[in-house]
């Protein structure tokens, strides 16, 4: 079945997160993906742990499967002459180099779309092209810190990052989308567009919206809550006798539903029963009733009674039992991948369930310059030997 991006192609200048991210959801919708790598070594996420016993990184195959593998050595006129002609033959291209990068390269994206007016020029970095730290480097805990998401996270007394690398998911995300939007601009106008994205902006877009009310309205820093919901009372992590519970109480009455499961109806008609900006100012009191409520109780227990009376309530899974959830496999967001060396891989899923062009995932990841002769024959009409002797000169 054709993807909803069936026949657009794609110049993927990019390696280890943000980028292959973006183009990873582009090929998951039907993209053909041209991922450029070095002639040594390729992405530096080839050689991440863990590794197959094929020596593949797995994270790698996540990153990267479906897509297609060439080398270009960048350093040489040559190389940089076959990406020009390249770009000119794609409808996008992706990079995630430091600002000024490509531009040095002769590959930036003003020679790029001169070259091919349609073209979208997707950049990747850490705080954009623009602004006063336009050149800095910054890695994905440094811009969860930069976007505010490290001052609201952690306990009272300890700030901590996001268990994930939001901020470069969070850019890989919105690459994609920009790109699928300025997609369908060039359907309506026939332009191309360039597309300056900022992990930095990412991260402070997905904090903002619940944290800065707080400082722009009532200019008020908000705490960190550990495990407390800053819209939720009650709502946080709750211990039973043989782990924990997650509590979320989003309406007045689940609050009133939950204090008579727990034979608390004395709290009712109190204020720690009543509006939510209300509850909040005894967030500490209410937390401690639930908790001498919960941890009498195994997690199961909890669940059950709590599910009857429609307060949402899980146990919180280990890992482990997150990788074997039956939801998750009931939408294949856990499957296996063929790669040629390792044998059948488990990645995740596509998360893409539309009805008439779902997300296809099954493809394996390429091996490094496993495309070349697909690709500069097929595209720029090489010959084998002309490819062979590329190789041989160290420009493929």
């Amino acid at each position: 079945m054709a993807g909803a991006l069936d026949g657009i192609k794609v110049l993927d200048f990019t390696q280890v997160f943000a980028g292959p991210f973006c183009t990873l959801l582009l090929r998951d919708l039907g993209a053909e993906i041209i991922k450029v790598e070095r002639t040594e070594g390729g992405d530096a996420v080839r050689n991440d742990a863990p590794l197959t016993q094929g020596l593949e990184s797995g994270t790698f195959i996540i990153l990267n499967r479906g897509k297609k593998s060439i080398t270009v050595n960048l350093k040489s006129e040559k190389g940089r002459d076959i990406c020009r002609e390249l770009a000119k033959k794609v409808d996008v291209v992706v990079e995630n180099f430091s600002p000024g990068t490509m531009d040095k390269l002769g590959l930036g994206s003003q020679e790029l779309c001169n070259l091919n007016p349609k073209l979208i020029y997707a950049s990747v970095s850490a705080y954009g092209h623009t602004g006063p730290r336009q050149g800095d480097i910054g890695y994905d805990p440094v811009i969860q810190a930069m976007g505010g998401l490290i001052s609201v996270t952690g306990m009272p007394d300890t700030p901590t990052k996001c268990g994930v690398a939001i901020a470069d998911f969070s850019a890989g995300f919105f690459t994609a989308l920009s790109i699928v939007a300025t997609l369908l601009h060039r359907m309506k106008t026939g332009e191309g567009q360039v597309i300056d994205m900022s992990l930095q902006d990412c991260v402070w877009l997905l904090t903002s919206i619940e944290f800065s009310p707080h400082y722009f309205i009532d200019g008020r820093v908000p705490p960190r809550l550990g495990n407390g919901h800053p819209a939720m009372t009650p709502g946080n992590l709750y211990p039973a006798r043989d782990g924990s519970v997650r509590i979320d109480t989003g309406t007045l009455s689940q609050v009133e539903r939950l204090y008579r499961a727990m034979g608390r109806e004395d709290l009712i008609g109190t204020p720690l029963c009543s509006n939510q900006k209300e509850r909040i100012k005894y967030r500490e009191q209410i937390d401690a009733a639930v908790t001498e409520w919960t941890k009498t109780m195994s997690a199961e227990e909890i669940v059950k009674q709590l599910k009857i009376i429609d307060v949402p309530c899980v146990k919180v899974p280990t890992f482990d039992e997150v990788c074997n959830d039956p939801q998750l496999l009931s939408r294949e967001m856990i499957i296996e991948v063929e790669q040629p060396v390792s044998g059948k891989v488990k990645t995740p899923g596509s998360v893409f369930k539309l009805s008439k062009t779902p997300g296809d995932v099954k493809a394996p990841a390429p091996f490094h310059g496993e495309h070349n002769l697909e690709v500069y024959s097929g595209m720029l009409g090489y010959t084998e030997e002309e490819i062979t002797k590329l190789t041989e000169d160290g420009i493929v």
